[in-house]
């Protein structure tokens, strides 16, 4: 376990450096990626762009620069180029909406998901599957920014059914209450997607499993068919729901959820990285890569260990 542990931190460490790497790369090199016209403004003549690159140390070597940017992001005083607000200050600011809205919307994809996909595979076949496999195709179909601005419309802008604010995030520590009743929705709307693709994958992967010989002797030695279903059929069916969780999850912490984060106005780290990219400010950019890259590389070391737990078999070594 040990050594397992010491490699996959190696390569989380290898990773990180070629993700940022790549990402520094490819903003230094695309058509505008220079900063130092943008900082200075229409009106600037070449001195004063001069003197922007020469504070910026861009003429400085391009591993020189990049080097210098990552000790700045490691040390919390990188800044970014357009605002010169801090940056690793910034993430943290949207960290706690986007944790608020992954956590929730996680708890409601897995759990919903598990239920979907279970219930549609022990009735394959019959109307209640039917209806699971359409009214999933559906959400799956739906796209976030769509549902999200006609669940606003629905219960949030006046409309007759409306019961819940519109957006925007309020605190957990401030008030739990008014925390939960803003996040009940853009939880919902960016859960539905989720628990359609989870429930079409889980029926997939129990229809399968129940036709396992270890399933058909754990039927003859006549253990209840709930027994045979949870331990036997379900905790092997979920290694694949594990994998999608985790990279899921993982993403959305990392700021994927940003299209739910702009229509409900949640300001997360999402949202953060949209502006950023919109107006190619490299700092903020290598921040969120930085941050988003780390809760991959972590949830994949602990998908590793789950798959260990739901199979003795798979052992890391």
């Amino acid at each position: 376990m040990l050594a397992f542990l010491v490699r996959r931190l190696v390569g989380a460490f290898l990773v990180l450096v070629a993700v940022s790497f790549i990402t520094y790369l490819i903003f230094v090199k695309i058509p505008g990626g220079d900063p130092a016209p943008r900082i200075a403004g229409r009106l600037a003549t070449d001195q004063n762009i001069a003197d922007i690159r020469q504070k910026l140390h861009l003429n400085d070597p391009f591993y020189s620069q990049y080097w210098a940017m990552m000790q700045s992001l490691f040390t919390g005083s990188l800044k970014s180029y357009s605002s010169q607000l801090n940056v690793v200050q910034e993430i943290k600011r949207g960290i706690p909406a986007t944790l608020s809205l992954t956590i929730g919307a996680g708890i409601i994809w897995l759990g919903f998901g598990i239920l979907v996909g279970v219930i549609s595979a022990v009735t394959a076949g019959r109307l209640s599957d039917r209806v699971i496999t359409v009214l999933a195709l559906i959400g799956i179909s739906m796209p976030v920014f769509w549902l999200g601005l006609i669940s606003r419309y629905l219960f949030a802008e006046g409309h007759p059914l409306s019961f819940l604010p519109d957006g925007e995030y309020v605190g957990l520590t401030v008030n739990p209450w008014q925390w939960f009743v803003h996040l009940l929705m853009p939880w919902t709307v960016l859960a539905v997607l989720f628990i359609g693709f989870y429930g079409r994958v889980l029926r997939s992967n129990v229809l399968d499993t129940i036709n396992e010989d270890y399933v058909r002797t754990a039927k003859a030695k006549g253990l209840p068919p709930r027994r045979v279903l949870v331990k036997h059929v379900l905790r092997n069916s979920l290694i694949p729901i594990v994998t999608l969780f985790g990279l899921d999850f993982a993403a959305v912490i990392g700021g994927s959820a940003i299209l739910t984060e702009t229509v409900f106005n949640l300001r997360g780290v999402g949202q953060y990285a949209a502006d950023s990219v919109q107006s190619l400010d490299l700092p903020p950019i290598m921040g969120v890569t930085i941050y988003a890259t780390f809760f991959i590389v972590l949830f994949s070391v602990v998908v590793d260990l789950l798959y260990a737990w739901l199979d003795p078999r798979i052992r890391p070594t």
